[in-house]
């Protein structure tokens, strides 16, 4: 798939997630199988980058490109502004969010409650590609509500303002992330328009992804929260996606050694303190539906420091790794 003059590797991309896609994962998300990670969204309003949020989400250094960046907020002369600034930060993709359906998004009048003001949709999309010297990309939903499916209005727009790829989550703003995804929805989108399409929504396995590439004709897969503790799962799609075969799951070795890696680099990346803090949902993750993990994750988490955070997942995988051995 290309993206302006960027060819990803796969055609698969891991979607922005706040407090989930920062450096460490998009960087293990890359190796094990993506062909682009976006950004945490950050806000348009650039003088908020002082935090210490804002400057973490906006770490790029070492990244391998293309490195896109996922700017939310309401006012197109904001929004173009973040766009240059994210740029001289060494953005090579500006990704502009209008598919969030966070409440504290959506009441600013930002994300997917843009979906409602196709004419404000029109003036940001303007002014970003406007001032952007990179490819701009768009993700948006269906709609802001199943009696308001305007998707293929906005993905009209967005070809005739430049817009250069379209995500599209196939759910509305509303129903946030509880209602089944209709892909079909997706493919009316794509249909519409002739830039790149990517489906976004509920792809966790690879028969998941054939199946919506199946359905919606997509040109890639996004992919969300199939990732949280299962970053190989771009590994296994591209895989099935190339060749149609199925791989298996990872061995609990090697799970062991990609965990293991990703703690490091949180820990690397945000210090001790709030690494410990951070890797404590990407072990929930990791060890979601693994024998003893009911009895052996409370105690995990709550482990203060890295060495004891560390000692305790070695145990347990340990404990699986003898079990599995036992059980060949």
């Amino acid at each position: 798939m290309q993206i302006g003059p960027h060819t990803l590797d796969t055609p698969l991309i891991l979607a922005p997630m706040a407090g989930i896609t920062d450096r460490p994962f998009r960087q293990l998300c890359r190796r094990l199988g993506a062909g682009l990670a976006v950004s945490e969204m950050v806000h348009s309003d650039t003088r908020l980058w002082t935090t210490d949020k804002s400057r973490l989400r906006l770490d790029q250094r070492g990244e391998q490109g293309p490195r896109s960046v996922q700017i939310a907020g309401y006012d197109p002369h904001m929004m173009a502004r973040a766009t240059e600034c994210a740029i001289e930060r060494g953005a090579q993709i500006i990704d502009i969010n209008m598919g969030c359906p966070a409440k504290k998004v959506v009441n600013r009048a930002a994300g997917a409650a843009l979906l409602g003001d196709e004419d404000r949709v029109r003036q940001i999309l303007a002014a970003v590609v406007g001032a952007s010297s990179v490819p701009v990309t768009l993700k948006i939903r269906l709609g802001i509500d199943r009696a308001h499916l305007n998707a293929p209005v906005i993905a009209r727009i967005a070809e005739e303002s430049g817009i250069q790829a379209l995500a599209v989550h196939g759910r509305t703003g509303t129903c946030r992330y509880s209602d089944p995804v209709d892909y079909a929805g997706i493919a009316q989108v794509k249909q519409t328009v002739q830039i790149p399409v990517i489906a976004n929504g509920n792809i966790r396995s690879p028969e998941e992804a054939l199946h919506a590439r199946e359905v919606t004709h997509a040109d890639a897969l996004m992919i969300g929260r199939g990732a949280q503790g299962r970053p190989w799962i771009f590994r296994r799609i591209a895989h099935t996606l190339a060749t149609g075969e199925i791989l298996p799951e990872p061995g609990l070795r090697e799970v062991r050694a990609i965990m293991n890696e990703h703690l490091d680099a949180l820990y690397e990346f945000y210090g001790e303190s709030v690494g410990v803090r951070v890797a404590r949902k990407h072990i929930g993750w990791y060890l979601a539906d693994r024998p003893g993990a009911a009895q052996a994750r409370p105690h995990i988490l709550r482990a203060p420091t890295r060495a004891a955070q560390r000692e305790l997942l070695d145990a347990y995988f340990q404990a699986l790794c003898q079990g599995e051995d036992m059980a060949a």
